[in-house]
């Protein structure tokens, strides 16, 4: 017995609202964008189709390709931030270059900020030593 099976239509309110959740876009400001209220984004998301032309509207306003939004997949996007993003190396993977050596010594740095408070606080007490023995021959002048 064969069974054909027809692929399914693609999601694409759901699409539009994974898109949407992954940049970090609120459904208020999509609908403010599009000039509708908050409820129409919604169910524009919960739809399974979806026309053209909304897509557009709102991949621009998600700054996005419509073409994104169309063949979203949500496999496709966790393989990418796992092998680009999360523990890639710079062997496996030419577009994610991760810097962890520090380019300096943190101790040599916490010395310098030391011998530069030393300065200061020695340039203070200089200060203060002569504003006391001003304010001395001030006071042996009225004596």
């Amino acid at each position: 017995m064969e069974s054909t099976t027809t692929p399914r239509p693609k999601h694409l309110g759901r699409n539009i609202r994974r898109v949407r959740e992954i940049l970090g876009v609120k459904q208020d400001t999509v609908a403010e964008k599009l000039g509708v209220t908050q409820q129409t984004v919604s169910n524009i998301e919960s739809n399974e189709a979806v026309e053209s032309e909304t897509i557009e509207k709102i991949a621009g306003i998600l700054g996005v390709n419509p073409e994104a939004i169309k063949s979203f997949n949500e496999e496709s996007v966790v393989y990418n931030i796992q092998n680009n993003h999360e523990g890639a190396t710079l062997n496996t993977s030419p577009n994610y270059q991760q810097n962890n050596n520090c380019t300096f010594n943190p101790i040599d740095k916490w010395v310098e900020a030391m011998e530069k408070n030393e300065k200061l606080y020695e340039a203070l007490l200089k200060s203060e030593r002569e504003k006391v023995a001003m304010l001395e021959k001030v006071l042996e002048g009225r004596e």
